[in-house]
């Protein structure tokens, strides 16, 4: 109750000072006087007593309501933290300029989507369906760009991710990239789930410095890894080692693939040729990223204006009922003939006149 009082407010505090005027019925009653010769000669009345006092205590909330309509009440907005079932996400989503290029390899021609239009397609999905994850957006290709920081605002997060069919560069530098997407995480609070969702369709040699970095970087924050690999049809697994020399220049996602299990955290790669095996992995990473976040809820600010123009009209509605149970219609609606008979009875007789 103590926190309910401290949220209220008003707009405007000057016509408070005029508070006071409600006690007006108190001291004088707007009800019709009817003169009686001695009050203590009348019987009690309880019921005339008790009418008295509503109609009192109408008035006072008549004037009070008006008042406070003027003032402008409402009740402060507020920051509530519920927990619901989600996680922190923050996707690093390849931009390079083989993401054009439908899953056969080739531009996409009249119904064919490329493998950028169907990620947007399906992440987009993905995050409407999520209530209480938290998103972040990451592109790379050249150069890591922040599309999006970590935010619930669906809206923004849905915006960025619309904007990743745009054409790209030609090179894949995914080290930077999953250094800035690592970045997003912050501080957060301790046991929320925690993942990053590398979508890519190949992969680059990692400078063994950069390894060392990107290693003390995922020890540290410790999230959840996927790897979404838009796989070629044609190209190879990362699974399949080179012919010849396997080096991770030969085979730089088969090498990626290996640094990602040698990092000691929670892995998992999705190999999709087409789109329905990328909204396939998509399930599957939804249903694995499903344990309790706290969130936060914003209140907005309540208008109670509505409410004291409310308490006002019912106070004036008795106050009118009141005033029309004083007046006597059957009084003012007398007959013409009767008027005629009245005024015959006060006139005097007529004289005769002399013959």
């Amino acid at each position: 109750m103590g926190a309910f009082v401290a949220s209220l407010g008003v707009a405007a505090a000057w016509p408070l000072w005029l508070l006071p005027l409600a006690l007006l019925p108190l001291l004088r009653s707007a009800s019709r006087r009817s003169p009686v010769s001695a009050v203590s000669a009348a019987p009690a009345d309880p019921l005339s007593a008790a009418l008295g006092a509503v109609l009192t205590a109408a008035g006072m909330l008549a004037l009070g309501g008006l008042i406070l309509a003027l003032a402008g009440p409402f009740r402060a907005g507020e920051t509530v933290t519920r927990t619901g079932i989600g996680a922190q996400v923050s996707m690093l989503i390849d931009r390079s300029g083989s993401m054009n290029e439908t899953f056969a390899g080739r531009q996409p021609s009249g119904a064919e989507e490329s493998k950028a239009a169907a990620s947007r397609r399906i992440l987009g999905a993905f995050v409407g369906a999520r209530a209480h994850d938290l998103f972040a957006v990451t592109a790379f290709s050249t150069a890591p760009m922040l599309v999006v920081p970590m935010t619930d605002r669906r809206e923004a997060v849905r915006a960025a991710i619309a904007a990743i069919d745009r054409p790209g560069l030609d090179y894949t530098n995914v080290a930077r990239g999953l250094g800035m997407a690592l970045s997003q995480f912050g501080a957060g609070a301790p046991g929320v789930s925690r993942a990053l969702l590398l979508v890519s369709d190949g992969a680059a040699v990692i400078d063994p410095r950069i390894q060392a970095q990107l290693r003390a970087e995922f020890a540290k924050v410790r999230p959840n890894l996927y790897w979404l690999f838009l796989r070629t049809k044609g190209s190879p697994s990362i699974h399949d080692k080179p012919a010849g020399e396997d080096t991770p220049q030969a085979a730089p996602e088969r090498h990626l693939d290996l640094f990602f299990k040698s990092l000691g955290v929670p892995y998992r790669a999705f190999e999709a040729e087409g789109a329905e095996a990328v909204a396939g992995a998509v399930r599957q990473i939804e249903a694995l990223e499903r344990d309790p976040i706290p969130y936060t809820e914003i209140r907005p600010r309540r208008d109670l204006t509505a409410y004291a123009y409310a308490a006002a009209a019912l106070g004036l509605l008795v106050l009118v009922l009141a005033k029309l149970a004083e007046a006597d219609f059957l009084r003012g609606a007398s007959r013409p003939g009767d008027a005629r008979a009245a005024q015959a009875d006060r006139d005097p007789a007529p004289r005769r006149a002399a013959a």
